[in-house]
């Protein structure tokens, strides 16, 4: 546990999926580090207690990896977790030994909750406060850490759409506030180099709302950067088809793709006018090699098979098979 560089945070009367941690943490006093060794009936669901805590250590939603079920459908399931310890858990449950450490305990109205251990009511408060972070971040330049920001309000998001019927109203309200905070990620996204995750994201919204221009022209600046010309100015056509205003914005972006695309010509150009000189050079010195050795010889009839390697520019190795005519 002291490689990770986060410390797990229990919380007294938030209905833990397992019960028996806040029992045991309740016998500790602040700094002790204690074993204790749990009976198969209060290890059960710890498969999905555990899988919940590596995806937080990994920044992912805490539910990824998990059906939408109750906790004892999920440990009668048999799908895989992703970690074969866990699905061997999974699969047949056994008492369990946890050492656990007290680093600190913290009275009452003192800690700030994370976004996983928050009631649905106070993550859809959180939401506003972690997008101006993100904000907040991304104007100081820190692009990284305010797509870390996004990423974790869209998770917290998805979390409560799950619990939706797709379609209904609440679920379509969730997934208006989803789409700016996603734009907003593909726009660090791209600012970090990873287009293709761009392409996939704003194709998704457009799907969906086929009438968002940001998708648009995210998408139509994603596409010129990897090369894809005919579906950045298709995007781009409709981003002017959407929102005229926009037409001087469009131009400066189909400038920037056409100055690339020339100079990416140019470099091809050039390679491919040294490969022809190479290849041009290396066929005139095997040819010269093997006439004026073929004439030394005119009074023979022979049979020659004659194979020749070029090692570089200026040097040619020349073999010479010879047998005489009877």
């Amino acid at each position: 546990m002291k490689s990770l560089s986060k410390p797990m945070e229990l919380i007294l009367g938030k209905k833990f999926k397992l019960p028996v941690w806040e029992q045991v943490v309740t016998t500790m006093r602040e700094g002790e580090l204690a074993e204790f060794t749990c009976d198969v009936k209060h290890t059960a669901l710890y498969p999905l207690v555990s899988l919940s805590l590596r995806n937080i250590s990994h920044g992912k939603d805490p539910l990824e990896g998990q059906r939408h079920c109750c906790g004892i459908a999920q440990v009668h399931s048999h799908h895989s977790m992703g970690h074969p310890d866990l699905d061997k858990l999974q699969v047949n449950p056994q008492p369990l030994v946890f050492t656990l450490e007290m680093l600190e305990i913290l009275p009452p109205g003192s800690y700030q909750l994370e976004i996983w251990a928050m009631t649905d009511e106070e993550k859809l408060q959180v939401i506003p406060q972690i997008h101006e972070e993100g904000n907040a971040l991304f104007k100081s330049g820190d692009i990284s850490a305010a797509s870390e920001k996004y990423y974790s309000a869209i998770a917290c998001l998805k979390n409560l759409q799950m619990k939706e019927r797709p379609g209904d109203d609440h679920w379509i309200k969730l997934d208006l506030m989803i789409t700016p905070l996603l734009l907003n990620y593909c726009q660090c996204k791209h600012l970090l180099g990873q287009y293709y995750e761009v392409l996939d994201h704003c194709s998704s919204i457009i799907n969906k709302y086929d009438d968002n221009v940001k998708a648009y022209f995210k998408r139509g600046k994603a596409h010129a950067a990897v090369w894809n010309e005919a579906e950045a100015r298709a995007d781009f056509a409709k981003v002017i088809e959407l929102d005229p205003s926009l037409e001087t914005s469009v131009a400066k972006e189909l400038r920037t793709m056409e100055d690339r695309i020339r100079e990416k010509q140019k470099e091809e150009k050039g390679r491919y006018k040294n490969l022809f000189n190479y290849n041009s050079k290396a066929s005139a010195t095997a040819s010269t090699v093997s006439s004026v050795f073929l004439s030394t010889s005119p009074s023979l009839k022979l049979k020659t098979y004659i194979h020749s390697t070029v090692v570089n520019e200026l040097n040619c190795q020349l073999y010479l098979y010879v047998t005489t005519n009877k």
